[in-house]
């Protein structure tokens, strides 16, 4: 008898998602440390928009290649959680691991979008930021399976490797 694959918690999710926020740090000075060295800006508001691009572009790298090799970054590690195919427990393809990193944008982009549409600063724009994340956080209890809505749109899923408080997933 096989064991029922189990979904993290949201509180879990949530743990690793803000740890692997502070994670990210590491990754976004390195990226743009390569690229000042490179383009030899010397002012931080110098080839602004080639710099977003390659953060960008460096996120996307980082997380492909992390989902794609074992299905887990960092943080994922260490809160016991792992991101597979919704098919079933193999690992996610290129594609899926592309359309995940690009959904997963739908975290910060509406909040953005608003804030700017009425013109807010910088702290009533952390403030819509922080109410769409707990939206968008909570929003999972109202799909079927409990997973993030970006993972079910691209295919997959987030499984715990550690058996202990959580759901079954339903297939």
């Amino acid at each position: 008898m096989t064991t029922p694959t189990l979904v993290p918690s949201l509180r879990r999710r949530m743990a690793a998602w803000l740890y692997e926020g502070m994670l990210l740090f590491g990754v976004l000075f390195a990226v743009a440390y390569v690229f000042s060295v490179l383009t030899n800006t010397r002012h931080a508001l110098e080839h602004r928009l080639g710099q977003q691009v390659a953060l960008f572009l460096g996120l996307a790298l980082y997380f492909v290649w992390q989902w794609r090799r074992n299905g887990q970054t960092l943080a994922m590690k260490t809160w016991h959680i792992k991101v597979v195919s919704a098919a079933g427990d193999e690992p996610i393809t290129r594609k899926q691991a592309l359309l995940r990193y690009a959904l997963s944008y739908l975290w910060f982009i509406p909040a953005l979008v608003v804030a700017n549409a009425y013109g807010l600063g910088t702290t009533p724009t952390m403030w819509a930021m922080l109410a769409w994340v707990v939206i968008w956080a909570l929003s999972s209890r109202l799909n079927k399976n409990r997973q993030f809505w970006h993972d079910q749109w691209s295919g997959t899923r987030l499984i715990s490797t550690s058996q202990r408080g959580e759901t079954p997933f339903q297939k």
